[in-house]
């Protein structure tokens, strides 16, 4: 895609939660530059991102990163179209700084800004992996804090199938990371423990939401802990490696069941797959399995585009910018933004 044949250039700027990130993407496929400043190895030793330590921290990297994005594209800001930041789902404080530095930099050049929905962006990580993605298609969007699945129309044009009803499956995964001593981050952690892990060693229940496509996973999360205290009180031991291989596999195959029925209830035969719960290797698996057995388009981002980067922001921003979107200097931080 393009305006009139002529390539344009988005700067991204993410800084919903714990990383600050800046990108430059060529008409919302091609990365430029990506510089991702990341805080996890600080708000490990919190056992979880602290918002007010988080927003500091993202103070002193915005600028910086965005210094650094542009001089590895070899652009000024001269040389970019329009600024897309993210204004929402996030923390606000964290928000806030990424949505002030864009806010700066436009007022400052003259340059249209484009808010971009933080679920968008994961969305739209897809396009810089598949050039030959197009819509309409599928998307399961399973983060920590939101596990959706959306009917992508057009490039802007989602809606809902589906949605959790409560936890989160990445929240359902990091909790139980921590109940068990791996800390944070509990997503890469569990994977990491469940590699050559018997996934069929241990059971847990599952909620079923009716005749929809939504999800609940606080009963899975209960069902892992009723497991835990219970071998606790025979005085057994959790093995480590088949607990977390069974219970990654459990959602993943929850996840799975949903999506694949989307797609038959959809006539929809492309399905992908977005945000940071996407990178995990059990939930991979499963969708490869399921998609060959039911002749499905699978696509996935790589594995550092799953997380929260600057160049899915530029993506969605380059599709919302080409769509018309604009937004004032007064565009604010909406913490609990919906897609």
């Amino acid at each position: 895609m393009s305006d009139n044949k002529r390539d344009i250039y988005i700067l991204g700027i993410e800084s919903s939660c714990d990383e600050t990130a800046c990108s430059v993407v060529k008409n919302g496929r091609e990365i430029i530059s990506n510089i991702i400043a990341s805080q996890a190895d600080f708000h490990e030793q919190y056992g979880g991102v602290v918002p007010e330590l988080a927003s500091r921290m993202h103070v002193d990297a915005v600028y910086p990163c965005i210094k650094d994005s542009l001089d590895k594209a070899g652009m000024t800001l001269d040389d970019i179209d329009a600024v897309a930041v993210t204004y929402g789902p996030g923390l606000v404080g964290a928000l806030l700084v990424g949505l002030s530095a864009a806010k700066g930099l436009c007022a400052a050049s003259g340059k249209p800004l484009v808010g971009v929905n933080h679920l968008h962006g994961h969305i739209c990580a897809n396009y810089l992996c598949f050039p030959e993605l197009e819509p309409p298609f599928l998307c399961l969007c399973v983060s920590g804090g939101n596990t959706q699945i959306v009917v992508v129309n057009d490039y802007c044009d989602l809606k809902i199938l589906g949605r959790t009803r409560d936890d989160a499956a990445g929240e359902a995964i990091d909790k139980i990371a921590r109940v068990i001593g791996l800390g944070y981050p509990g997503g890469p952690k569990m994977d990491k423990a469940g590699q050559g892990g018997d996934i069929n060693r241990y059971s847990f229940s599952s909620t079923h939401m009716g005749d929809t496509l939504d999800f609940s996973f606080s009963g899975i999360k209960t069902s892992a802990l009723n497991l835990i205290n219970g071998l606790k009180m025979k005085g057994e031991e959790v093995d480590i490696k088949d607990f977390t291989a069974s219970y990654q596999h459990h959602i993943a195959s929850v996840l799975a069941k949903n999506t694949i029925r989307a797609s038959k209830e959809t006539g929809i035969s492309k399905i992908c797959l977005a945000g940071g719960v996407s990178a995990n290797s059990f939930l991979r698996a499963v969708f490869d399995e399921e998609s060959k057995k039911h002749k499905l388009d699978l696509y996935y981002p790589k594995l550092g585009l799953c997380t929260d980067n600057g160049a899915m922001i530029a993506s969605a921003g380059y599709f919302e910018y080409i769509n018309g979107t604009r937004h004032g200097l007064d565009l604010n931080a909406v913490p609990s933004l919906k897609l």
